[in-house]
C-alpha cells in the first residue's frame, strides 16, 4: 500500500527562490553596492600610487618631521621657521580654532540680539534689524571679507601716522596695537580660577533650581554667581603678588615693537564671518520665538512678570527646542567658511597647509589633512550641539 502524501501546503521558504525573498535580496544588493564602491576605491588608490611612483613623488607623512623653514604671521603658541611642519600645521589649526570659537560666541550673541530686535514693537528698531538681515544675507561672505580687509588697509594710516586714541594704544593698517601684560605665573592661575568659578556657578544654578522646585524658596543665584566670577580671579591676583607690569608698544623703524597686535587679517575674517552668519542666526531666533504660543506670553504677563523676565524665563527656554537644530548648521557653516581666510592672508590651517604642499609637493597628504581637520572640527561642534539639544528638548512622559 503506497504511503499517503501530506495535504498541507509547502512552506514558502522551502519553494521560494532566494532572489524573491525581500530580506535576502536587500542583503545581496547592499553587498553588490559595497563591492562596487570597494572596487572603485581600489582602482583610484592603485592608479594614484602608480602615477606617484612613475613621477618619483614621495608619499607618506614623513615630511611632518622636517623643518618647515617658513614664518607664520600669527600664532597662538610659540613658533619659528626652525620648527617642523607638524608644529606649523598645529599653529594653523589653532588659528582656525581661535577664529571659529570667538566667531561662534559673537555670532550667537549678535544673532540673538538682532532676532529679538526683528520682533520689536518699535517700528524703527524692527526695520533696521530687517534691513541688516537682508543686506548681510544677500552679500557673499567672501566679498564681505574682501571689503573689511580693504577697508582696514585703505582707510587707516601707516604705522608712522598711527592713530593714538589712548596712551599705549595705536590703530593703523598693521592692526590694533595695545599694551601687553608681562609674563607672570599669576595670569595662568587667574584663568584657572575663572574656569573653576564658572564650574561652581554651573553647579550652584542646578542646585538652586532643584531646591526651588522642591521647597519653593529662591536663591540669589545672580549675585552669588557674579561675586564668584569676579571675586575668584581678583583674589587669586591679589594673593599672587598683584602683578601690574605691562609692555607698551613703541614705534621702531616701520613697525611697532612690543605690546599685543590684533591684525587686520584676523579682524577682517572675524567681522566678515560674524556679521554674515549672524544674519541667518537672527532669522532662526525670530522663527523660534514666533513658534512659541502667544498664550505662554499672556500667561506669564498675567503672573506679573516683566517683559524681560517673560523673554528670559518663558519664551527663550521653549524657543531653544526649535532654535538649536538649525543653529548647529550655522555654527558648522561658520567653522567651514573660516577656510576662506586664506583669500586675505590670514594664516589659518588651509593657508599653512597650502604653503606646506607648495614646499614639499605632497599634495595628496596635505589635502587629506585639511579634510580630516575640518571633519574633526565639524563633528566636534555637531556632537556638542546634539548633546545640548538633548538636554534642552522637552521630556515626554
Amino acid at each position: 500500500m503506497p504511503p499517503r502524501r501530506s495535504l498541507s501546503a509547502p512552506s514558502p521558504h522551502e519553494t521560494e527562490p532566494f532572489w524573491l525573498d525581500p530580506r535576502k535580496r536587500s542583503v545581496l544588493f547592499q553587498a553588490l553596492v559595497l563591492g562596487v564602491v570597494a572596487l572603485i576605491a581600489w582602482y583610484l588608490i592603485a592608479n594614484t600610487v602608480e602615477n606617484l611612483h612613475r613621477q618619483k613623488i614621495a608619499t607618506g607623512f614623513g615630511f611632518l618631521r622636517k623643518e618647515a623653514a617658513f614664518e607664520i604671521g600669527e600664532s597662538v603658541i610659540r613658533y619659528s621657521a626652525a620648527d617642523t611642519y607638524a608644529r606649523a600645521l598645529l599653529v594653523g589649526a589653532l588659528n582656525t580654532v581661535k577664529v571659529a570659537v570667538i566667531g561662534i560666541v559673537l555670532t550667537v550673541l549678535l544673532g540673538t540680539f538682532i532676532g529679538i530686535a526683528r520682533l520689536s514693537s518699535n517700528w524703527l528698531i524692527a526695520r533696521l534689524a530687517a534691513a541688516y538681515i537682508e543686506v548681510m544675507q544677500d552679500i557673499p561672505v567672501l566679498l564681505q571679507l574682501f571689503f573689511w580687509y580693504a577697508l582696514f588697509y585703505e582707510s587707516l594710516p601707516g604705522p608712522r601716522n598711527a592713530l593714538n586714541p589712548l596712551t599705549g594704544v595705536y590703530l593703523c593698517n598693521r592692526g590694533l596695537i595695545v599694551p601687553a601684560l608681562d609674563p607672570h605665573p599669576a595670569w595662568r592661575a587667574i584663568v584657572l580660577a575663572l574656569v573653576a568659578a564658572v564650574a561652581v556657578v554651573w553647579v550652584l544654578r542646578r542646585w538652586a533650581r532643584r531646591r526651588q522646585d522642591r521647597t519653593g524658596q529662591t536663591f540669589p543665584v545672580f549675585r552669588v554667581s557674579l561675586a564668584l566670577i569676579v571675586g575668584a580671579p581678583v583674589l587669586t591676583w591679589w594673593t599672587m603678588g598683584s602683578p601690574r607690569a605691562v609692555t607698551l608698544p613703541t614705534l621702531q623703524g616701520f613697525n611697532f615693537v612690543g605690546g599685543k597686535t590684533l591684525s587686520p587679517e584676523f579682524t577682517a575674517v572675524l567681522l566678515g564671518l560674524v556679521l554674515y552668519t549672524a544674519a541667518f542666526v537672527a532669522e532662526i531666533v525670530r522663527a523660534g520665538i514666533q513658534a512659541v504660543s502667544k498664550g505662554q506670553r499672556e500667561a506669564a504677563m498675567a503672573l506679573g512678570l516683566r517683559p524681560a523676565q517673560v523673554l528670559r524665563l518663558v519664551i527663550l527656554p521653549q524657543a531653544l527646542r526649535v532654535i538649536i537644530p538649525p543653529l548647529t548648521s550655522q555654527m558648522l557653516n561658520l567653522t567651514k567658511n573660516s577656510s576662506l581666510a586664506v583669500a586675505i592672508g590670514y594664516p589659518d590651517f588651509v593657508s599653512v597647509a597650502n604653503t606646506t604642499i607648495n614646499q614639499t609637493g605632497q599634495s595628496i597628504e596635505g589635502v587629506a589633512l585639511i579634510m580630516v581637520v575640518y571633519l574633526f572640527f565639524s563633528l566636534s561642534t555637531s556632537a556638542f550641539m546634539n548633546w545640548y539639544n538633548k538636554k534642552a528638548k522637552l521630556v515626554e512622559r
